[in-house]
């Protein structure tokens, strides 16, 4: 059976920081109830256009209550925290922020999971590699919700 954790990302609307309207890092998460020695997070939109899009993977940090905000964009991080990053859906390695096309409001899925094991998989691997090396591993898991949205442009008014 899956214990469960609390996941608080300490946000219901994500700070423009945390977003490509700003300067695009990763927040900080609280993570409640763990026993388990790793955790990992996946945060994802249902919303998007194409079906769900993966921003962010993480995994291998070990057992914590906050896992730190600001992570490097590199595959294997070793501060502020330790951690292995995987390859979002924009291509990217580590995070990228939520940016919803203009006059559009999505919700993000902050997936996380408590892991009996470190992952032998490659910085860099994708959401499906990832899926498949949790398998066995998932002990706990927990999730959060939290929304962005961006105004619609407005046409200059022609006076």
């Amino acid at each position: 059976m899956v214990e469960p954790l609390i996941v608080i990302p300490g946000f219901g609307i994500f700070p423009p920081e945390h977003t490509c309207d700003g300067a695009d890092t990763s927040p900080a998460i609280t993570v409640l109830g763990g026993r388990a020695p790793y955790l990992a997070v996946i945060l994802e939109d249902p919303d998007a256009a194409g079906g769900t899009f993966t921003h962010w993977m993480v995994w291998n940090i070990p057992a914590t209550e906050r896992i730190p905000g600001n992570l490097p964009l590199e595959g294997v991080v070793s501060q502020p925290v330790a951690a292995v990053q995987g390859t979002n859906d924009a291509g990217k390695i580590g995070y990228s922020g939520p940016c919803p096309l203009r006059g559009e409001s999505h919700r993000y899925l902050f997936r996380v999971y408590g892991l009996a094991r470190a992952l032998d998989i490659a910085p860099g691997a994708d959401r499906v590699e990832l899926g498949r090396a949790m398998g066995d591993a998932i002990r706990e898991y927990g999730e959060a919700m939290a929304a962005y949205g961006r105004a619609a442009e407005v046409e200059p008014s022609r006076c």
